[in-house]
């Protein structure tokens, strides 16, 4: 594998914005294949809050899009390899389909399969105020292996302008993923 490849999933959850700059970062960086799977909420989730073109943009800059209905995609096999994947904004539908191995879509079933095989799974949860239902499908997703990082604001670099908020979440999101090179996000410098 020459490349290494992440797998960017985006469900309907509010944050879109999280998404399309996630992916614009990914396809910046040298030797990176994104294979982009987007759930039908998050067609409309992008359009409404991004705009009528978003989710052209998004797949422009990833190397493929796969079908929400394709489970027999590469994707959702674990001998497709790859560095990881990113489920940015996630749902609570999602995250309770992962936690409870629902894998009925090829977004929870690429999330189950990176589950199996070990690899990381970052969940940017989108909901609040949260239930205990979904505090245990957080639970449960993250004693499984997956790493829940919700779209908290680093307020401590005085962010000016949203697309400030969304640029440092997207930035730590990706770092979660350990690739090669240097630290994407601003860090604390306290």
């Amino acid at each position: 594998m020459d490349a290494k490849r992440v797998v960017l999933g985006v469900s309907g959850a509010s944050g879109a914005a999280i998404a399309v700059r996630i992916g614009a970062i990914l396809a910046e960086l040298r030797g990176l294949e994104v294979h982009l799977v987007v759930s039908q909420a998050a067609e409309r989730t992008l359009a409404h809050e991004v705009g009528p073109d978003a989710l052209r943009s998004l797949e422009q800059v990833c190397a493929y899009r796969h079908s929400i209905v394709d489970i027999g995609a590469s994707i959702a096999s674990g001998s497709f390899r790859t560095a990881g994947m990113i489920i940015a904004p996630c749902s609570m539908r999602t995250t309770s389909a992962i936690a409870s191995g629902v894998a009925d879509n090829l977004l929870t079933r690429a999330a189950d399969v990176h589950l199996k095989e070990r690899r990381r799974l970052v969940l940017v949860v989108r909901e609040s105020p949260l239930h205990l239902g979904h505090l245990r499908a957080m639970q449960a997703v993250t004693e499984y292996g997956a790493i829940v990082a919700p779209p908290v604001a680093s307020f401590y670099l005085a962010p000016a302008t949203i697309s400030d908020i969304v640029e440092q979440i997207a930035r730590r999101t990706i770092d979660l993923l350990s690739l090669d090179g240097p630290a994407l996000a601003v860090p604390w410098r306290g």
